[in-house]
């Protein structure tokens, strides 16, 4: 790869692993946070701060996008960190009063910055050659690895900086993201051109209904939905199953690490054993995962079905992002990009909220039998698309 795309792009792998580590770090203390403020019939809704942030995703994705396509990645990027700072003094003020609905909206807010780090593996395949296109979001989302580590880490010194608990934690990602809006200043994105904007377009539902990018859409939807039901519940899983608190931020990290280590490699893993494979193999992976936590509540059953989850995640999630590349023209990006995070985070969105519910009235297991049921979905889809088009599988 070109020396000065690499560049841009380590640039990018940082502020990746920068907003993760936000993202992270709210994954593993926003819930118990949140009981520390309500009363106990409310525990059935700890995750709905986190799930208002996939809400601002949801909803964000359209904007963010086209605004970018309009005024480039860099201001659409400075802008989702302004309000990723914004989101989190929303809810570390939310929590110093104790109120659950400024939390709630400071989730949301900070939706828009997870919005935008979502949008950073599509303008890495713009800073690099095409043939390193799978490479470059590989190499983004390898920024998770540091992820991994400093959100997991803040998780566990944060909490008990001072009163109310958890607030420092809000604290500290404000900071991650007004590092993240300096470290952007340094990337060389691509100009904007008139003909990126104006130039040959197909409507919506002519991208959105190829095969191809609606088998991208649903790796998508299956790999982050699963994720996040089983992540946004693992916190309140360990502590209802009676092991301590601090477990959950060690289950996190090597949950996290499950998820972007592999990142180092899938794009080699794509290249070499082909998209569908890897995105199968992903798929085993999470079955996998599934059957560990169904085996037994020790920290082990915890740490393991985790990772394999984050793994899955990964080479599902990437081979998707690739796939959904082939798919829409240099014009098109904008609008195609965005249906498809609209989609995949309306389901994270669903899969959040639900997280807390169905722990809470059914247990660990049943949450882990409906996260079985989403990935057989995912088999499903692949499978038939590598039947009926085996050319390209």
């Amino acid at each position: 790869m070109p020396r000065r795309a690499l560049r841009n792009i380590a640039l990018l792998a940082i502020c990746q692993a920068l907003t993760q580590s936000s993202n992270t770090l709210m994954f593993a203390s926003s819930a118990l946070a949140v009981l520390t403020i309500v009363s106990p019939d409310m525990r059935l809704w700890a995750n709905l701060p986190v799930t208002m942030q996939h809400l601002g995703v949801m909803l964000s994705v359209f904007p963010a996008s086209l605004l970018m396509m309009r005024r480039g990645r860099k201001f659409g990027f400075r802008s989702g960190s302004a309000m990723g700072m914004a989101g989190a003094t929303c809810a570390a003020i939310g929590l110093g009063l104790a109120s659950f609905p400024i939390m709630c909206l400071g989730g949301l807010m900070m939706g828009y910055g997870i919005a935008n780090m979502q949008l950073y593996r599509f303008a890495a395949v713009e800073l690099a050659p095409g043939h390193f296109r799978a490479q470059a979001i590989s190499y983004v989302t390898a920024g998770g690895v540091i992820a991994g580590i400093i959100g997991p880490g803040l998780a566990r010194i944060t909490p008990d900086l001072w009163l109310p608990t958890f607030q420092a934690s809000f604290c500290a990602v404000i900071i991650i993201h007004a590092i993240v809006f300096v470290v952007l200043g340094f990337i060389e994105f691509p100009t904007v051109k008139a003909e990126d904007v104006s130039g040959p377009q197909r409507p919506l539902l002519a991208i959105v209904t190829q095969p191809a990018y609606m088998v991208a859409c649903a790796g998508g939807m299956i790999a982050f939905g699963v994720m996040s039901f089983v992540m946004a519940a693992s916190p309140l899983a360990i502590v209802q199953c009676g092991l301590d608190k601090g477990e959950a931020p060690i289950t996190i990290f090597v949950h996290v690490m499950g998820m972007f280590v592999p990142a180092f490699f899938t794009g080699q893993l794509i290249q070499r054993f082909g998209l569908f494979n890897v995105m199968t193999a992903g798929i085993a992976l999470l079955v996998l995962g599934v059957v560990v936590a169904l085996m037994g509540v020790t920290v082990w059953n915890f740490r393991i079905a985790l990772s394999l989850n984050g793994v899955g995640w990964n080479f599902l999630f990437v081979g998707a992002t690739t796939l959904l590349t082939t798919t829409y023209r240099q014009a098109e990006r904008g609008k195609a990009q965005a249906f498809n995070d609209f989609i995949v985070f309306g389901t994270t969105t669903v899969a959040s909220l639900m997280a807390s519910v169905v722990l809470e009235l059914k247990g660990w297991a049943m949450l882990n039998y409906f996260a079985l049921a989403l990935v057989v979905v995912a088999l499903v889809v692949i499978s038939v698309y590598r039947l009926l088009r085996p050319s390209r599988a």
